[in-house]
């Protein structure tokens, strides 16, 4: 393209490349790029001549060459797709009429601070420094799938409007990142697309906004992988969360976050693996949270956050934070979709042992028996209740001390009264009532009054009552025992 046939405007930014000089046509402080169809000729550049600019413009030695233009309105398509620029771009603060292309292009550095574009075409894009998109607004899809971006990229404060039925606001998808994502602040509707996607630092989605609408994805992060944090604290989402397989090294945080999808899953982190997940401080989720096949170091949970509905099973993790009472904790596995899952309640009780609060890990344990007996048959929930009204299925074992005081008291009294007769008088030994109810309570145990005595009409019948009971409470023990002995 020749100098004679640009317009002043033009003729000023092609003048400033070569030594890399600012060109600034911004107008009164205030002023907002989102009205610069209203920009006249003296603010206008032509999209071709900036790639004339970036792929053959002349070089001035002990210069570097760069495109540094704020304030402008950038008529046209800027096509970069499949070039090589080696100069550092910044567009900042300008009006783009249509979405530059960018698609499979390499670039040194790109800036875009500020401006305002119909959307963004760069998949495949290749930036060997940082991609700065803070604080710009688009009123169509930003595509960066498979992106490769040696340093961070930012999209601070960004804006991203994209029609319901139109594709994903954020395409992210395959993207790798050589530093971090910072996107506080950031506005979406439509959905966000991380699936694939590979982060070396943080991601920082502190305060974003979210909206993709009940039962549509607003976070699809499947199998992404990040060595630091995913912040997500004061987030505010409508419809799900999706990070099934992700990889996440540090913490995953939602601390203060709105979750929103009635009817659905708010919340998909299924088989990932995670350094601490935080769901704190914020209002009850509102849609199920799936956590089946996790694996968590750290599972920081408020009992007021969990949602109505819950998939544990086979959920692992090391430590559970707050401290919470036994029963606060109980409330969320009685949630779960699928109903009685042992995995659950052992995790639970694993947690209270870590910590040495044994007195939970028994709440946990016997609410367990509890929940299982209404899966068993009706003897078997029969038998159940035996062992929970005795010694609440070994957990309580000083109940079994109870009842056999209390048994041993009545028999004594009962046999005190009338004594029993003796089957060989000359053989015999003293009655004892005491011990001879103790011969009846306890099945192993044998202080010889039992089969030297003979009762009889209604005192025989508490005898088979008393030998009867004896076996429960035993069996009960030596259940309970054998359970806590497994454990160790």
């Amino acid at each position: 393209m020749q100098i004679d046939d640009m317009t002043p405007a033009e003729e000023r930014v092609w003048r400033a490349f070569p030594r890399g000089d600012d060109v600034d046509f911004r107008g009164p402080s205030g002023e907002h790029p989102a009205r610069g169809a209203d920009w006249g000729p003296e603010r206008t550049v032509r999209a071709a001549v900036l790639r004339s600019l970036l792929l053959s413009a002349p070089q001035e030695d002990g210069e570097t060459a760069a495109l540094r233009l704020a304030g402008a309105r950038i008529t046209g398509v800027l096509d970069l797709k499949y070039s090589e620029v080696d100069h550092a771009v910044r567009l900042s603060e300008c009006c783009f009429e249509e979405v530059p292309v960018l698609y499979g292009a390499r670039l040194r550095q790109l800036n875009l601070r500020d401006s305002v574009l119909p959307g963004l075409d760069a998949a495949t894009l290749r930036v060997d420094g940082v991609l700065r998109v803070s604080d710009c607004l688009f009123g169509g899809p930003v595509r960066l799938g498979g992106a490769q971006i040696s340093g961070a990229l930012f999209l601070d404060g960004a804006g991203i409007d994209v029609p319901s039925a139109g594709p994903a606001a954020l395409q992210l998808n395959h993207v790798t990142i050589g530093d971090g994502l910072s996107a506080p602040g950031l506005r979406t509707r439509g959905e966000v697309r991380l699936t694939g996607a590979s982060i070396a630092g943080t991601i920082d989605i502190n305060a974003a906004r979210l909206a993709a609408g009940a039962g549509k994805a607003a976070l699809d992060a499947v199998t992404l992988t990040v060595e630091g944090d995913v912040l997500l604290r004061g987030a505010d989402v409508s419809g799900w969360i999706g990070l099934r397989g992700a990889r996440v090294g540090g913490r995953l945080d939602f601390s203060r976050a709105r979750l929103e999808n009635p009817g659905g899953t708010a919340l998909r982190a299924s088989s990932c693996t995670i350094g601490e997940l935080w769901l704190r401080n914020g209002p009850p989720v509102s849609g199920a949270l799936n956590l089946r096949r996790a694996q968590l170091d750290v599972l920081f949970l408020e009992p007021d956050v969990v949602p109505g509905e819950v998939l544990l099973d086979s959920l692992v993790y090391t430590s559970l934070t707050p401290h919470e009472p036994a029963e606060r904790r109980l409330a969320m596995l009685e949630r779960d979709r699928e109903g009685y899952v042992p995995h659950a309640y052992e995790q639970l009780t694993a947690a209270y042992r870590r910590i040495g609060d044994d007195d939970a890990a028994r709440v946990v344990q016997l609410a367990k028996q509890r929940r299982r007996r209404a899966t068993l048959p009706w003897y078997g929930r029969l038998w159940g209740q035996v062992q929970d009204a005795t010694v609440g299925y070994g957990f309580r074992p000083l109940r079994a001390a109870g009842w056999l005081v209390s048994l041993l008291l009545i028999g004594s009294l009962a046999y005190a009264l009338h004594h029993p007769r003796p089957l060989k008088p000359d053989e015999a030994p003293e009655f004892n009532p005491v011990f001879y109810t103790l011969d009846l309570l306890l099945p192993v145990i044998s202080f010889g009054q039992e089969g030297a005595f003979a009762p009889t009409g209604w005192y025989q019948w508490l005898s088979y009552a008393l030998v009867l009971t004896g076996w429960i409470l035993a069996t009960t023990v030596v259940t309970g025992v054998t359970r806590t002995v497994s454990r160790q």
